[in-house]
Parts: C-alpha cells; sequence; structure tokens
C-alpha cells in the first residue's frame, strides 16, 4: 500500500508539470494570503479577520471539507494541530483540545450556527448525533484554548464553531450518495430556491448506515443509522436587516456495549448490547441589524429538544435559549461588544435500571449571562488591547466570571504576534453532582455478603478552573508560505476525581456490602504545549499543510486528597506529540488527488500504542455538476486502536474504503 501511494504521487508530480491545470474556478484553494483575510467571527462574536485575531484559530474551509473524505464532523477536527480525535468505535469519538480528550469532551464547547450542543446531563457532546450535509457547511472555526469570555462556562480548553452557508449560496439541486465496505450508505438530497428578491431558502435531507469496527469476538454491537432533515431561509428586507430561520430535525439507533449491575434475581454484572434510540429537532431565528458608522446588534433565540433511551436510563431534555449582543464601533480608538444571555434547559430522566439513578428525575437547569467587552486600539492598525469578561449564573456552581486580557500586535502587514491571560471555568453538570452508578464486585470482603461499589455525585462539587497563559504568531512569510505556530501554560484546579472512599451496608433488596465514591474536586495541575502550522504552496497545483503539537501534563491529587487513578488515567489519555502531512494536487481536467498522513503518540491509559496511518481522496470533476470520488482511510494497517470504546473495548478501527458520486449546482 505504501509503495502505491508514493507511485500515485509521483505519477501526479509529472502530471501536473506536463500539463497547467484547469480544474474550475470554483474548486480551487483559496490563496494563502486570502486564507488569512478570512472573516471568523468565534473569537469576538463578530467578523474580524485572521490577522486580527488574538488567539489561536484554525479554519477548515469547504473545499478542506469536500477533498478531505471525511464523513462525519470530527474525523474533520483531525487535520488541526492541537486537536485530538479518537474514534472510540463505529459510532463514539474522543474529542480533545489540549488534552483531556474523552468521551463527551468535556471542557469544550461545540456549536452549530452559534447553537450550542452541550448537554448538561453528561457535562459535554453527543457526538454521534452531530451532523448535517457535509457540504452545507461554509467553515469550522476551532479556537484551542479557553473561550469563556465571550461564550461563557464549559468552553475551557475550545471552541469548534461549525458554521453553514448562507441560503444564497446553497441555490439548485444537490444530490450525494457515498457507499463501501463500512460505509454502507450515506446519502443526501439538497434543494435551494428563491421566493423572492430579498429571499432565500433551502431543504436538506440526510440518512446514513454504518457497520461495526473490529470489536473483540467479532460483536458488531456498535452498528448504527441514522436520519434527519431540515431548512434554512434568510431574509434580507432591507439594507439594515437580516432575518434567519433554521431549523433540523433527526432520529437514528447508535449501538453501544453496557455493562449493567444486577441486583436481581441474582447479583451480578451484566454485558449488555444495547441499540440507544436517539431522536430530536431544534428551531433557531436571528435577526441582525446593521446601525450607522459599522455598529450593530443581533438578536438570537432558539428551541432545542433531545431524546435519549439506552438501556440504563432515558432522558428528554428542551432547552430554550435567547442571545443579544450589541457592537458600538464608532467610538474613538474603541470597539465594544455587550451581550445578554438566558437559557433554560429542564429535563426528564427515566429510571430503566435499579442500579443506575440521577435523582431527581425532573429538574430545570439554568443559566443567566451578561458579557463586556473592550478592544482598544493602542496604537492604530499595530497594537491592540481587548479586555472581557463573562459573567453567568447557574443552577450547578452559582455566579462565574471569566475575564481575559488579550493583546494583538501587528508590525506589519500579514504578520500577527499575540498574547493572552484568561480565567475559564467548566461548570458541574448532573454526572458530577447527581449520579448514582452501582456494579456488582464478584467478590465478598465480609463472607456471606455480595458486594457492590457505587459512585455518587457530589451535590458539593463546584467548578474546575482554568487559568491559561496563551501567546502566538502567524506570518505570511512569502505568498506562497504561511506559517502559525502557538504556545500555552495553563493551570488547572478542582479537576474532577475521587474523594475519600466510605462503605455502607444497605438491607434492600437484600443486605449487601456497598463501597462508595464519590466525585471531589481532588485534582490540581498544568499542562505545556507547543503547536506549528505550516502550510506551503509550491505551485499552483500543488499544496503542502503540516502540523505538529506537543503536550506535557503535569497532574497531581490536591492537598488532602489521594486520587493517583484519574492522574494517571487523565495523563495517559492524551497524547504527548502528534503530526500531520496533507499533500493536495489539483491535476489537469478536473482531476484532484489528496493525501493525509498522521501520526499519534501512545496512550498508556487506554492500551493504545503509537500509530501512524494515511487517509488518500481521489476525485475528478466531470463537467460543471458531476463529481466521482474513491476514498480510503486507515490506508496504512488493516486496524489499528485508538481509545477505549464502550465496557472497556479495545476496539480496532478498520481500514475503510469507499466511493461517491455528487451533483451539484
Amino acid at each position: 500500500m505504501k509503495v502505491l501511494m508514493l507511485l500515485l504521487s509521483l505519477f501526479s508530480v509529472a502530471l501536473c508539470a506536463a500539463e497547467p491545470a484547469r480544474t474550475p474556478q470554483r474548486l480551487k484553494s483559496l490563496s494563502l494570503e486570502q486564507l488569512g483575510n478570512l472573516e471568523v467571527t468565534t473569537v469576538s462574536k463578530q467578523p474580524e479577520e485572521v490577522w486580527n485575531t488574538p488567539a489561536a484559530i484554525y479554519v477548515i474551509t469547504q473545499d478542506d471539507i469536500r477533498r478531505s473524505g471525511a464523513t462525519s464532523i470530527p474525523e474533520l477536527l483531525r487535520m488541526i494541530p492541537g486537536v485530538q480525535v479518537s474514534r472510540m468505535q463505529s459510532d463514539n469519538w474522543a474529542v480533545g483540545v489540549r488534552g483531556f480528550a474523552s468521551q463527551f469532551s468535556k471542557g469544550l464547547l461545540v456549536l452549530i450556527d452559534g447553537r450550542s450542543v452541550y448537554t448538561p446531563l453528561f457535562e459535554g457532546v453527543y457526538w454521534n448525533v452531530q451532523d448535517t450535509l457535509l457540504s452545507d457547511i461554509d467553515r469550522i472555526e476551532v479556537i484551542r484554548g479557553p473561550g469563556g469570555t465571550m461564550w461563557g462556562a464549559n468552553a475551557v480548553n475550545g471552541v469548534i464553531n461549525i458554521i453553514t452557508k448562507r441560503p444564497r449560496d446553497t441555490q439548485g439541486l444537490l444530490a450525494s450518495v457515498n457507499s463501501g465496505d463500512i460505509n454502507r450508505f450515506i446519502g443526501g438530497v439538497r434543494e435551494g430556491f428563491h421566493p423572492s428578491p430579498n429571499l432565500y431558502a433551502r431543504i436538506y435531507a440526510k440518512g446514513s448506515v454504518r457497520e461495526a469496527e473490529a470489536n473483540p469476538g467479532g460483536d458488531p454491537y456498535d452498528q448504527w443509522h441514522q436520519s434527519r432533515g431540515g431548512f434554512r431561509a434568510q431574509w434580507d428586507p432591507d439594507g439594515r436587516d437580516r432575518f434567519n430561520l433554521q431549523g433540523d430535525i433527526y432520529q437514528g439507533k447508535s449501538g453501544a456495549q453496557t455493562a449493567v449491575g444486577q441486583f436481581l434475581p441474582v447479583p451480578a454484572q451484566l454485558v449488555i448490547d444495547d441499540m440507544q434510540s436517539v431522536s430530536g429537532g431544534n428551531l433557531m431565528l436571528r435577526w441582525d441589524r446593521a446601525l450607522a458608522h459599522g455598529s450593530n446588534f443581533y438578536l438570537q433565540a432558539y428551541f432545542d429538544r433531545t431524546n435519549r433511551q439506552t438501556i440504563q436510563f432515558g432522558e428528554t431534555r428542551n432547552t430554550f435559549d435567547v442571545d443579544f449582543l450589541g457592537r458600538i464601533a464608532n467610538l474613538p480608538r474603541q470597539n465594544i461588544t455587550a451581550g445578554l444571555g438566558l437559557r433554560l434547559s429542564p429535563s426528564f430522566i427515566i429510571q430503566n435500571q435499579p442500579t443506575v439513578d440521577f435523582p431527581p428525575h425532573r429538574t430545570t437547569d439554568y443559566i443567566y449571562s451578561a458579557s463586556l467587552r473592550d478592544s482598544i486600539d493602542l496604537v492604530p492598525d499595530r497594537l491592540d488591547l481587548i479586555l472581557g469578561s463573562k459573567f453567568e449564573d447557574n443552577n450547578f456552581s452559582g455566579f462565574e466570571f471569566q475575564p481575559s486580557a488579550r493583546l494583538l500586535w501587528k508590525p506589519r502587514n500579514h504578520m500577527t504576534f499575540w498574547g493572552a491571560v484568561t480565567r475559564a471555568v467548566r461548570a458541574p453538570g448532573r454526572l458530577d453532582q447527581d449520579l448514582r452508578l452501582t456494579g456488582y464486585a464478584p467478590v465478598e470482603p465480609v463472607p456471606g455478603l455480595p458486594f457492590f461499589v457505587q459512585i455518587q455525585g457530589n451535590p458539593k462539587f463546584k467548578s474546575e478552573i482554568l487559568i491559561a497563559y496563551t501567546s502566538g504568531y502567524r506570518q505570511l512569510l512569502r505568498h506562497n508560505l504561511y506559517v502559525d505556530i502557538a504556545a500555552f501554560h495553563n493551570q488547572y484546579d478542582d479537576l474532577e476525581g475521587f474523594g475519600a472512599v466510605s462503605f455502607s451496608e444497605p438491607t434492600t433488596p437484600y443486605p449487601y456490602l456497598q463501597l462508595n465514591a464519590a466525585y471531589a474536586n481532588a485534582i490540581k495541575g498544568t499542562t505545556d504545549g507547543l503547536e506549528i502550522a505550516p502550510d506551503w504552496k509550491p505551485f499552483h497545483w500543488w499544496a503542502l499543510r503540516g502540523s505538529f503539537s506537543h503536550l506535557h501534563l503535569d497532574l497531581r491529587p490536591k492537598k488532602g486528597f489521594s486520587d493517583t487513578g484519574t492522574v494517571a488515567s487523565d495523563e495517559g489519555s492524551s497524547p504527548h506529540r502528534m503530526a500531520s502531512l496533507q499533500s493536495m494536487f489539483t491535476l489537469p481536467d478536473g482531476i484532484e488527488f489528496d493525501q493525509d498522513y498522521r501520526f499519534v503518540s501512545a496512550l498508556p491509559a487506554q492500551n493504545v500504542p503509537s500509530y501512524q496511518t494515511m487517509d488518500a481522496h481521489l476525485g475528478w470533476t466531470i463537467g460543471k455538476h458531476f463529481t466521482m470520488a474513491a476514498n480510503g482511510r486507515n490506508l496504512l494497517q488493516p486496524r489499528h486502536r485508538e481509545f477505549t470504546g464502550d465496557n472497556g473495548n479495545a476496539v480496532g478501527i478498520r481500514r475503510n474504503l469507499y466511493a461517491s458520486l455528487a451533483w451539484r449546482p
């Protein structure tokens, strides 16, 4: 396979040297200068060029998405330095930014068009239900480092903002289908229409069926399928106002293997293959208004409903969110933004097993927030100071504040230095405070008494705290060479671990011995790291993009605690080094050939050795509308492990080959 990839690469170089590329203009990548001039919104909630962004930000463009051959949002995130994406099994990923990867990505805020997909139940993200037509995504903006000053609690280690295209940019019919040995079917259709001069809209539908990975014993428990649909409409009645209305619905089944403690008929620890039912939908309305002298405001409201039913529990959650942000841009050498927010999230838990519970079963979570940010031109067009803070009150931890100070220096065009000091918090959720999870241990410390272990939430669990010191440098060294470097020193306190254990002797449904282990703010420590991302286009038909990240974690139990197990798990579940190299050839006659190599160092806590693998994409655009592609993922080995899956399974992530067809307007 390695020899084949090398020969194909050499063939591509020779072919490009012989004849200039004639790929349609709409398929060409942006120049490196244009990439730096891209306007991003995730850092300040207002459009600003990458050059003017005092944060470690990376933008995945639609061209990157299309040429990657990826079929899911987590797969797209692999190309970002400092972002760990580990596939746990067919339908789950562990995603982390600068460490602390987990199935639910705690401390990482994920948004789709500004709508948070964070769940307070497991304090993170259900990655297997975050989806849309990938061809409708305009870009994905990723902040590495805290973003709580603008986005609030839980934007601790990073912010991922998935931004879809405007309806006016998705007119006409799009249809695509993808099929292979693991991706059995991924298909989508979208129709964009233009009912009036100032009104554009689109509707879409998507479905997928995926086979299991290489599970122990050949048990295909992680098969999954899902279907979804949605719409987006944009109305621009005049030059000042813009209204967006959009919504989505989805349903599916996601496979899992679950260990369940049992009291009756006999004490036991059962291993059960479970098909979890998931469904939900959302509706969002946003009003943007432009004011005089560059000032503006927006008002956004959304409703989001999620439903998940498993063999252990069921949860139905409704979220109502309102967000207002205004900018005053006509002050001398200042730019002020201020915002208010409200989120109410009632939920209902159904207890399906006596050994798993989240009491009380009916709750309403809330967040009230206010934010203030001031960008000050110390030296016009050269040196900016940005000060701000988010202020919140929530039902889990009460009042929180998240200030930051950032400095941006542009000594000349296309060169930026920046530095920041930021405080961010991860607020507790129901897992931290309310969980009751009981498992059977097949030993009897006291003869005649069955032995159970219960993990308990702690109602006094408080927010985890980060003080982050970050800095960076980006420059267009030549018209075809760009480099982005970021470094950080993070100080964590009150991280989640286990406190002192205790024993009890319940008598229902029979006498037994129980060990109780409660969550506590038991760990502190630091992380240090460096991320380098060069981008080189030696020829107009060939682009090279690389990344390297180094991460060092130094965690320890706080005074009065002795939880070295969680420390070892946190330190051993994040790679100390990651590297990638992407090569993208734009060949004659609408042919593209792209390769993506990546290396990930070992994860001792997950029993995962270091690995290297490669993806490839070969596409051919026929005429203006029709595209064929052959894609391969994990090509360097038949299977490899990336992260421990459900029930502690060492799942092998298989080599995946698939073809795709697409009709584009």
